[in-house]
């Protein structure tokens, strides 16, 4: 009897579990324990990217009969920073590419809508893949375009800036034209708008025309609703 107790003991304490430390915890006492000028301290991570990206559509309608270049200079004049009424605002961001361009026209029953977009850019280092983009519309429904600028193309980079040829655009009124944009800034940079504000407030973000000009004599007007200048 009193061996069979004897082994049924033996066989209890083989089987117990024995309580550890676990391996992470027994590192950071052992680390703790260390003096703090042998501790290893990291330095603060690398930060990139400080610069502001930004990604946006941004929706325009032709108050009248459009046919003209839109430049880097006009896609960077849609948003702004007000600098109060009579002053020139400035740029809210430096560089801009262009994503995607989508445009719908319809006519009066009975007749035909054009719609034609080129990016046709020629300047060096900004040029564009010429590809000639052109609906009809016979009053059915909207004459439509869903494009974008080769990737192999200058016009698909980021552009400064400039009075260089974006794309070109032929449309009549009532045209609703979509255009997706990427913008980054530089940060301490100040780049003034082409034209003065009509109306405006100090430090406001606005909107312009997808032409550059001011409000009051636009023909590719943002969305009713937004501060316009």
């Amino acid at each position: 009897m009193l061996f069979i107790m004897i082994s049924m003991s033996m066989r209890k304490a083989k089987t117990a579990k024995v309580a550890r430390v676990p391996r992470q915890n027994r590192g950071r006492k052992a680390a703790s324990n260390k003096p703090t000028s042998q501790r290893m301290i990291p330095h603060p991570p690398e930060l990139d990217h400080y610069e502001i990206t930004h990604s946006q559509w941004l929706r325009f309608k032709a108050n009248a009969p459009v046919n003209q270049n839109i430049t880097f200079q006009n896609l960077l004049d849609t948003i702004l920073l007000g600098n109060g009424a009579g002053n020139t605002p400035n740029d809210a961001f430096h560089f801009v590419k262009i994503k995607r361009v989508r445009c719908w026209s319809l006519p009066a029953i009975g007749s035909e809508n054009d719609l034609t977009i080129i990016f046709n850019g020629i300047t060096a280092g900004i040029v564009g893949d010429q590809d000639f983009h052109q609906d009809t519309s016979m009053g059915i429904e909207p004459a439509y375009l869903d494009i974008r600028p080769s990737k192999k193309s200058q016009a698909s980079q980021f552009q400064t800036s400039s009075t260089a040829t974006a794309f070109s655009l032929n449309c009549q009124t009532g045209t609703v034209i979509d255009v997706q944009l990427q913008f980054r800034n530089i940060p301490g940079v100040n780049v003034g708008a082409q034209n003065a504000e009509v109306l405006g407030t100090l430090g406001q973000i606005v909107y312009r025309g997808l032409d550059g000009k001011a409000i009051a004599t636009s023909s590719l007007l943002p969305p009713v609703g937004v501060p316009q200048v």
